[in-house]
């Protein structure tokens, strides 16, 4: 087949080079999007008087029928055309003639591309910001049915202080909330039109850039050619999303694997969201939750993959930039693929509240709040620390909790010590008496939940 650039040479490619060089097997996924930058780019060169009028309907309403015929599964692309823009203007070509060869006036594959992936790239970080939403919403119905599940928070992942499972969600929801933040201010860098960039320098002919921009419904234009056409960072911003939004879901998959072992099992989940062993009849394991957290790792290849691609570039486009595509494609495919079935995970898990409520009591979470009790009796702090110190290693040597310990062994420690140290140390006190903003206590929570919906009522 003759290439449409192929003028300039006297011999045909290589048919390995053909498959070497084409995209057409990933690309293809956009065709959507280079349909309506060329529709919308003869609509300007007609209103530029750049091409007749005649020519611009016909190749607006040609594009539209090969629309509906790639949708309606009619057209195979072809890998001697290379990639999505040459088999749509092929195909148009073929259809129309002559007309169909006006198509590509003002304009080079370098801009035509740069548009078409921030064009598909926002609409598919549109998609996955409704996914955070919905996984936002999860986690706070969620929470709203476990402000009294009491649980132990922990550090270096040792028992530490009671919190309580509601405030655990909310903690991913504050985590999520970020991504979608950063997925909207990703988005403000990402809207931005390179289409009039050419190759690299511009063209000689009287584009009307803004009011392509304004059809497409970008919010303006690039304003350096070789910047429009030669820089990916966008790509690798919505990468470094991705990662972020894959990292929060592999954390609290994480956990979910712990707390679903016998050793925690503080969470079971749902037989839907689990399988079993081939050889093991007892085994239900956390596969959803465990390739989540290996499926993290591809996105974070991708990322580190795309800025290794970009790292050594020379301005303005070269060919390395063909490898932008497949890393983020599958990115968002894996972080689209991940999210509904982590919500799902999430929302019909069973939550064993008595289990959470047993591994609060043990491992001294109420520590601090003995050394609390002491420093609001008037003792400093730091030897109210030292105190309980010698408290747990007298309990640790005794198998005991601290609040089994009598007022008499309490008093072996201090003399301040009265009987409503039991009720200054119950994992309910612990939790409660937290109610600073952020804090574990029941009513913060329920007022942090309120605002999240808030949020969501409102974005």
């Amino acid at each position: 087949m003759a290439k449409l650039w192929g003028g300039r040479f006297q011999k045909s490619t290589d048919k390995k080079v053909d498959d070497f060089n084409s995209s057409i097997r990933f690309d293809k996924r956009m065709y959507k999007q280079d349909i309506k930058g060329s529709i919308a780019h003869a609509r300007m060169l007609r209103r530029q008087d750049i091409i007749p009028q005649e020519d611009a309907d016909k190749i607006t309403a040609e594009l539209e029928n090969i629309l509906a015929d790639i949708e309606a599964g009619k057209i195979e692309f072809e890998v001697d055309a290379e990639d999505i823009h040459m088999n749509i203007e092929k195909i148009l070509t073929e259809r129309i003639g002559d007309a169909g060869k006006r198509l590509h006036t003002g304009r080079s594959r370098n801009d035509q591309v740069a548009l078409d992936i921030r064009m598909y790239l926002m609409d598919e970080t549109g998609v996955v910001e409704e996914m955070l939403v919905h996984a936002l919403t999860v986690l706070v119905d969620m929470a709203a049915e476990h402000t009294e599940t009491i649980m132990p928070g922990y550090t270096h992942l040792q028992k530490a202080q009671p919190v309580t499972f509601a405030h655990h969600l909310m903690a991913y929801f504050e985590m999520f909330k970020r991504d979608l933040s950063r997925l909207t201010d990703c988005k403000k860098r990402m809207n931005v039109m390179p289409l009039g960039s050419g190759a690299l320098a511009g063209t000689t002919y009287p584009l009307d850039r803004e009011s392509v921009a304004e059809e497409l419904g970008f919010d303006g234009v690039t304003m350096n050619s070789l910047d429009g056409v030669s820089d990916r960072d966008f790509v690798i911003e919505l990468a470094s999303c991705l990662s972020i939004i894959m990292m929060h879901m592999s954390r609290f998959s994480e956990e979910l694997i712990l707390w679903s072992s016998h050793e925690f099992s503080f969470v079971e989940p749902d037989d839907a969201f689990s399988t079993g062993s081939s050889i093991m009849p007892q085994k239900k394991n956390p596969d959803v939750a465990e390739l989540i957290r290996g499926k993290t790792g591809r996105v974070y290849g991708h990322l580190m993959g795309l800025l290794t691609t970009m790292k050594g570039l020379p301005l303005a486009y070269n060919k390395d930039m063909q490898e932008d595509k497949e890393p983020i494609f599958d990115a968002l495919d894996t972080v689209k693929l991940c999210l509904p079935v982590f919500c799902d995970m999430l929302a019909t898990m069973t939550v064993k509240k008595d289990n959470m409520l047993r591994g609060a009591k043990g491992g001294f979470t109420n520590a601090t709040d003995v050394a609390d009790y002491l420093v609001k009796k008037g003792l400093p702090f730091r030897e109210a620390h030292a105190v309980v110190g010698r408290m747990v290693f007298y309990a640790i040597e005794h198998n005991k909790s601290l609040d089994e310990l009598t007022t008499d062994e309490f008093k072996e420690f201090s003399d301040i010590i009265e009987n409503d140290i039991y009720d200054a140390i119950s994992m309910e006190t612990c939790v409660n008496d937290r109610k600073l903003i952020g804090g574990p206590a029941k009513e913060t929570v329920e007022k942090a939940i309120n605002k999240a919906r808030e949020f969501l009522e409102n974005r």
